[in-house]
């Protein structure tokens, strides 16, 4: 009987590698092609506005206008796209905005002069941030229910605050930076605030062992609780970096506005939690892009300026915004199927 001939060493060694590019380098393209496309998208709306409020809509105010308006939520949908990595979520996002807007506006507060209001609007945002994260992460409550409960807790607490009724600002400082003449170079403070935000947030998800920490927790949380990852100081990490997040928006929100209001940050967590999604990050968690977010939300706040200018109603705003939301999460489920 004829043995099977084995093949010479040398030849299994010298054997050609699997075809096909690393995997670092698909999901690179795929980083790019799904940037690009967010950026397209953009163009084609700005182009929309320029062909049809074109006096209005180019105009260097109502652009500025734009960027000012996306700084707030801006800030907010940075938090949450850290949250939503870890495969958590934060539906009080808004309700922390407002509470920490009012408290820091009251008259109390506003006797401490600028320092006061921001330090009283970062503090509250924390702390808020902070009850989330130990209910979440040491209390074992699902974050849907966690968060729920402090939207339902921080709103009535901002309106027993203010009693329904607006705070207004009266601090110099606090105002005079909504002004033209705090400008730099044409770029309102708020919108340097949120670039730095950004900056910041897109180093520490992207350049950090935290980032790193927040995927592997998002991905398998306990395959990184295996690899010694404290899984519970993690994503209560996570969630005092939202109520900061917030504090911080709800800061620029005074400035913004010269006011606290119980009905501050309204929908915010919606608008934050959209931005995410169509910027590429997984609800599942295990994957984030600030690029993405930042992204989402120049889409929105675009799409919002708009329809403004043209007299269109919010309903169909609020469609159209649901339309996108929609495709992105089929896109996302069509890519999550190819690999």
């Amino acid at each position: 009987m004829t043995q099977p001939v084995s093949p010479p060493r040398d030849s299994i060694d010298k054997a050609p590698a699997a075809s096909g590019p690393p995997a670092w380098r698909t999901m690179l393209f795929r980083a790019d092609v799904r940037t690009l496309s967010l950026l397209g998208v953009l163009a084609a709306l700005i182009l929309i506005g320029g062909v049809t409020r074109p006096d209005e809509f180019l105009d260097t105010r109502n652009l500025q206008l734009v960027l000012t308006q996306a700084s707030v939520i801006g800030v907010v949908t940075v938090g949450m796209t850290f949250v939503i990595t870890s495969g958590g979520i934060d539906l009080s996002v808004g309700a922390i905005v407002a509470l920490a807007s009012v408290w820091a506006t009251t008259v109390a507060t506003q006797e401490y002069g600028f320092a006061g209001i921001l330090f009283t609007a970062v503090i509250v945002g924390v702390g808020c941030g902070l009850v989330n994260g130990l209910l979440i992460a040491y209390g074992g409550m699902v974050p849907f229910i966690a968060t729920l409960a402090m939207l339902a807790s921080a709103r009535g607490l901002a309106l027993q605050i203010t009693d329904g009724s607006t705070q207004v600002v009266t601090v110099d400082a606090i105002l005079d930076l909504g002004e033209r003449d705090a400008y730099v170079l044409g770029i309102p403070p708020l919108v340097l605030v949120f670039a730095l935000v950004t900056i910041i947030g897109w180093l520490v998800l992207n350049r950090t062992t935290f980032g790193r920490r927040t995927v592997a927790v998002g991905g398998n949380a306990e395959a990184a609780r295996l690899a010694g990852i404290d899984v519970r100081r993690q994503r209560l990490y996570l969630y005092l970096l939202s109520g900061l997040c917030c504090g911080i928006a709800a800061f620029l929100l005074i400035v913004l506005s010269g006011s606290g209001q119980n009905t501050n940050g309204n929908l915010y967590e919606l608008d934050a939690i959209a931005a995410a999604i169509i910027g590429g990050t997984l609800l599942s968690g295990g994957r984030g892009t600030i690029t993405g977010s930042v992204l989402g939300v120049l889409i929105f706040t675009t799409i919002t300026n708009i329809f403004a200018l043209n007299n269109l109603q919010s309903d169909v705003q609020q469609i159209a915004k649901g339309a996108i939301i929609v495709a992105a999460v089929l896109v996302q489920r069509r890519t999550a199927s190819t690999t």
